[in-house]
């Protein structure tokens, strides 16, 4: 049974003054089975909601042994690799699977169910969309992208030569539901 916040209230204040299951199942309407599930706290969202992943703990692994066989691959090359060992997938779950460990993954969880329930109007208040680009002009920019764990950045294998000081154009822009920024 899908309860509406306003009869979980209901049963929680009904349970608090003593009544029995039976009685408030009774007067609420619902089964005793989804009420006692409610009260047991078991009724917390559904399991196993959203969009399956496409790819086991196993694969995921496999993703890991390949990045640290050569940690310069473009993602095109690892995508490669990986279905060559036998995981489909799309460059979009390579980039996903390599750069989020679960520290970061729980952070992104935590901010969404923190503006879960956010207004239009808190949203156009509290939200700002900014942008900067960074455009290389000298040859020698930085080169593939160095695919590392955290406190790997000063191994010989995860470095790699570049131009000390290359000539470069910062871009930078930001708007919010106020405007433009200048």
């Amino acid at each position: 049974m899908g309860k509406r916040s306003t009869q979980k209230a209901i049963i929680d204040t009904l349970k608090r003054e003593g009544k029995t299951q039976k009685e408030i199942s009774e007067r609420i309407g619902c089964s005793q089975s989804a009420l006692s599930r409610h009260l047991s706290g078991k009724s917390v969202g559904r399991k196993k909601c959203g969009k399956k992943r496409c790819t086991t703990r196993r694969g995921d692994r496999t993703l890991r042994k390949i990045v640290e066989k050569d940690r310069f691959q473009t993602l095109g090359d690892l995508r490669k690799q990986w279905t060559e060992s036998g995981v489909e997938t799309s460059r979009a779950t390579v980039h996903r699977r390599v750069l989020l460990n679960q520290k970061q993954r729980q952070k992104r969880l935590t901010w969404a169910t923190e503006k879960q329930h956010w207004t239009v109007a808190q949203w156009s208040k509290n939200t700002f969309f900014r942008m900067k680009a960074n455009f290389c002009m000298s040859f020698g920019n930085q080169g593939a992208r160095v695919w590392r764990k955290t406190g790997e950045k000063e191994m010989p294998k995860c470095l790699k030569s570049s131009v000390k000081y290359p000539q470069s154009v910062m871009v930078w822009g930001a708007m919010s539901a106020a405007g433009v920024a200048q």
